[in-house]
């Protein structure tokens, strides 16, 4: 039997049990095991981990934790100034792509709101879908679920702790550092397509007669021919958008 002495920083506690947050603990283990392993082991999936120092030293995942080896392990919002950490996944593709779970639906429609391609499955997938998915696409999985970010073929995801969208929504925004990422122009909020300017006069004829009246700049999605306009709806996505600038402070 080998031991090793870990500690977690920032919001990495919050997967921990009361006894092992704000201090180092014994993790007693059968060698040889990768320090990723013995990470999840804990309850902490490896997609919240931005670094690892053992013994001092940055490591990767497929470090192989020694006996007496002293680790460390950070989020990305708690990382110690380290020279020439190592990288534990490449970084994320720009602009930023998400996948969300069937319980985000809010969330969804927030960051289509501000622009951000965001699946969302219109049914429930098991997890081996949605980790596939997400492994496929390049997308960032954004989820309640901490073990299906612990499923090996999921690179980029996040554990939301609040139920609360608003929070949710600003917590993703922070810790990706998206606020100068977010659009004028939405995407669909029916599919996740990309709106493009129309000339009213091309869809004058799917129109309402008080639409025709009153509205004079219209777009359609590109994949599912969704038209949108600014009607009564409008000031309210204004004051959400402005108020998620806000949230940048």
């Amino acid at each position: 039997m080998a031991v090793a002495t870990f500690r977690f920083y920032g919001d990495l506690h919050d997967f921990l049990p009361v006894e092992k947050r704000e201090a180092a603990f014994v993790y007693l283990f059968t060698e040889p095991q990768s320090v990723k392993h013995l990470i999840e082991a804990t309850g902490v999936p490896h997609t919240e981990v931005e670094m690892i120092l053992a013994n001092g030293a940055s490591v990767g995942f497929g470090y192989m934790v020694q006996d007496g080896d002293d680790v460390a392990v950070y989020p990305p919002l708690a990382l110690p100034d380290v020279t020439a950490p190592v990288p534990l996944r490449p970084p994320p593709l720009r602009p930023a792509r998400f996948i969300l779970d069937i319980h985000l639906g809010q969330l969804a429609r927030y960051l289509r709101l501000l622009g951000f391609d965001t699946l969302y499955p219109d049914h429930n997938h098991n997890d081996e879908e949605l980790a596939q998915f997400a492994h496929d696409d390049n997308r960032i999985l954004l989820t309640r679920d901490r073990g299906l970010l612990k499923r090996s073929m999921v690179t980029y995801g996040y554990c939301l702790r609040s139920s609360d969208s608003w929070v949710q929504l600003t917590t993703v925004l922070h810790r990706y550092h998206l606020f100068d990422d977010i659009q004028d122009t939405p995407r669909c909020l029916r599919c996740n397509g990309v709106l493009r300017p129309v000339p009213k006069a091309e869809i004058l004829h799917r129109l309402q007669p008080k639409t025709q009246q009153y509205y004079d700049t219209f777009h359609l999605c590109t994949a599912c021919d969704q038209i949108y306009w600014q009607g009564s709806h409008y000031p309210a996505i204004h004051r959400l958008v402005t108020e998620v600038r806000q949230a940048r402070r």
